[in-house]
Formats: C-alpha cells, sequence, structure tokens
C-alpha cells in the first residue's frame, strides 16, 4: 500500500491541484508538528509532570490544566517565527499574539483552541485540538481583534487533532476531509482515510443530558422523540454517546455518524451559548459540511454568522444531514 504523509498530500494539493500555495501548505505542516509536541506532552501524563490545576484561569473566567498552558505554549512558540502567519488568536488568550518584528509576517491567521476537552485530561479519556486559518485581509491590523472577525465561509483551511489511543489530524481545505494517523516509529502523520463522508441518517446522538431542564422547546422536543424510540414519532431506537470533549464527540460522527448538540439554554442564555465560534463552531462547521454534513445553531447556519467578538460564543448543533434539519425545523416552527 502507498504510504503518503502529510507533507506529501499537501504538496500534491498544492502541485497538481492548485487548492493551497506554499505558504499554506507549510503553515499546515507547522501546526502539524506542534499537534505531535502536544501528543508526546499528553502521553508522557503523570510521568511528565503536567497533569493537575495550573493554578490560573482563562479569558473566559474557566481554571486552566497545566497541559492547557503547556499546548497553547507550544501553539505559539511553533507558529510565531515561519513567516507564514500575520497573527495567532487562542481561546485561552484575552487578546491576539502578534507576530514578533524580529520574524517576517505571512498573510494568514491562526485561530485554535489548543487542547479542547481538557477537564478529561486527568481521566485519560481522549482529548484533542481545534484550529482554523483564515486569510489577513489587506489593511487590517492582525494585532486587533476585528482582524480575526470574518465569517466561517473565509476558512482557507481547519482540522482538529485527537489524542487517543491513536493520534489523529483531520484535516480540510475546502477540497473534501482527509484523516492522517500519527506513525510514533517514522513521527510522520500517514493519510490513513481519503473523503471521510458523515451518513446523512443516524441513531446516535451527544448532548449533555444532565442540562435538560435548561433546554428550550425545540430541544427538549427533539430528544423527547429519540428517547421515545421504537414506540415513539421516529419509529427507531436511538444510542445516546456523550464524551463531554467536543474533538472526541464529533470525530466519532465523522467515523460513523450521529449527531452533536449543544443548544442554547436558560443557564447559558445570557453568554449565548457554550462553544467558541472562532476556536470550536467555525473549524468544527467546515469540517462537517466538508464531509456532507450540516451545523447550525437552531436559527441559522453556523458558518454564514458575521462574528461579533473573537470569544463570542453560540449554540451548536452539528452532524448527519437529515437530523439537523429535523432539529433546525423545530426550532422553526417554535
Amino acid at each position: 500500500m502507498r504510504r503518503i504523509t502529510l507533507s506529501r498530500y499537501l504538496i500534491e494539493e498544492q502541485r497538481e491541484k492548485g487548492k493551497i500555495n506554499a505558504d499554506l501548505r507549510l503553515l499546515i505542516e507547522v501546526v502539524a508538528r506542534a499537534c505531535k509536541r502536544i501528543a508526546i506532552a499528553i502521553g508522557k501524563g503523570g510521568l511528565g509532570e503536567v497533569l493537575g490545576e495550573a493554578g490560573s484561569d482563562n479569558v473566559q473566567g474557566e481554571a486552566q490544566k497545566k497541559l492547557d498552558v503547556l499546548s497553547n505554549d507550544i501553539f505559539l512558540e511553533a507558529n510565531e517565527w515561519g513567516g507564514h502567519l500575520a497573527g495567532m488568536a487562542s481561546e485561552e488568550m484575552e487578546l491576539p499574539h502578534a507576530i514578533p518584528n524580529r520574524y517576517p509576517q505571512g498573510e494568514y491567521l491562526l485561530l485554535f483552541d489548543p487542547l479542547d476537552g481538557s477537564s478529561n485530561i486527568d481521566i485519560n479519556v481522549s482529548v484533542g485540538t481545534i484550529f482554523s486559518v483564515l486569510r489577513s485581509a489587506e489593511g487590517c491590523d492582525p494585532t486587533q481583534s476585528e482582524a480575526f472577525l470574518q465569517a466561517g465561509t473565509e476558512q482557507v483551511a481547519a482540522g482538529y487533532a485527537v489524542y487517543g489511543p491513536t493520534t489523529l489530524l483531520v484535516l480540510t481545505v475546502g477540497n473534501g476531509v482527509v484523516c492522517f494517523t500519527l506513525d510514533r516509529e517514522l513521527g510522520s502523520f500517514v493519510l490513513t482515510q481519503e473523503n471521510l463522508q458523515i451518513p446523512p441518517e443516524t441513531q446516535e446522538f451527544a448532548i449533555n443530558m444532565s442540562n435538560m431542564r435548561h433546554w428550550e422547546t425545540p430541544v427538549k422536543r427533539y430528544i423527547d422523540e429519540l428517547l421515545a424510540g421504537k414506540t415513539g414519532p421516529r419509529g427507531k431506537d436511538f444510542n445516546m454517546r456523550w464524551v463531554a470533549s467536543m474533538v472526541a464527540d464529533v470525530h466519532r460522527i465523522m467515523t460513523r455518524g450521529g449527531i452533536f448538540l449543544y443548544p442554547l439554554d436558560s443557564k447559558i442564555a445570557a453568554q449565548g451559548g457554550k462553544l467558541r465560534l472562532m476556536y470550536e463552531a467555525n473549524p468544527m462547521a467546515f469540517i462537517v459540511e466538508q464531509a456532507g454534513g450540516a451545523a447550525t445553531t437552531g436559527h441559522g447556519r453556523i458558518l454564514d454568522l458575521q462574528p461579533s467578538g473573537l470569544h463570542q460564543r453560540v449554540p451548536v448543533i452539528l452532524g448527519s444531514k437529515n437530523e439537523v434539519a429535523i432539529v433546525d425545523s423545530y426550532h422553526r416552527k417554535a
């Protein structure tokens, strides 16, 4: 079997298909190297003294794990000197990270959640990294938040890494979705799945059931119908799966279908939702749509949203197209 590394795949996308340019190719390779470093740190666990609380809070007021801080530093250090970026923004930092003056600046902006699902890290459950790439608009100051406030449709690349039994890198450059597996002996990401497609129908759903009492009527109606099983209006049984790590839950959907919901509810209504538009919702929506799925807030397509803030939160409903359409219709009727 022909082994295609990430580098070879990106070169072919650039040279033969003209989908990306050299700077974007090199940027993605640097991001992949950062993910490998994070995977190594996670793999050491307690041996590397990286578990537990960092003793600090991020910009959202959430307690940071040691690995949150380490992963963020790894991403900043790996990406600031390559000359491919005009600026970076992280879920862990209030403001964009300026590229130091001693390094050349490029034409792209990188947004990332360095360690998604980090609340699970101490119990050895899969966590991940999510990233999104935008072009830096001419005349915009990449040290200011406004430069990053572009709709999800403007993304030129997005991906996520899963740090589990194997380390995976799932990527789209707007030409479908591919999956690479880290060969730990070679130290290279190797292509293992092409043209990932999410089945339009599913019998699995992912949602935090402990929030049921806070849900809005459309979501409660939808979940009640799923729980009713064969005797209910859907006429079939559904299984619930919930890892509480968005990367792990979305990757399950990418692999075998399903629907993921973190909807608006009364507990988080004031902040607009739970998940961050720029670091989680937009890149995951881009990937899911490229794989034939759908992604909505319940009130419209996620990728069409015009961001209002660097750390804006939104409701997220994504996955198998037909299921997302049903939830959407319930919101419209409500």
